[in-house]
């Protein structure tokens, strides 16, 4: 399941949200800035993917527990 963080910005609202980090940062601290965001961004989707695939074991194990065992007689 994936899910479209972004939605429908268009190129209107990127410029301004640009400029504001413009603003609120200065020239000389963006690239600092996006960096930091960029490693931000990654360590979110590393989270985010640990657990889907822990959901994804339990949802396994729980199949496997819900199964009958063979009678022995």
């Amino acid at each position: 399941m994936e899910v479209n963080v972004v939605g429908n910005i268009g190129f209107r609202e990127i410029l301004i949200i640009l400029l504001i980090i413009l603003i609120l940062f200065g020239a000389k601290r963006i690239p600092e800035v996006m960096k930091a965001f960029g490693k931000g961004i990654r360590e979110f989707k590393k989270g985010a993917k640990e657990l889907e695939s822990q959901v994804k074991e339990d949802e396994d194990s729980s199949r496997e527990d819900d199964k009958p065992s063979p009678h022995a007689g």
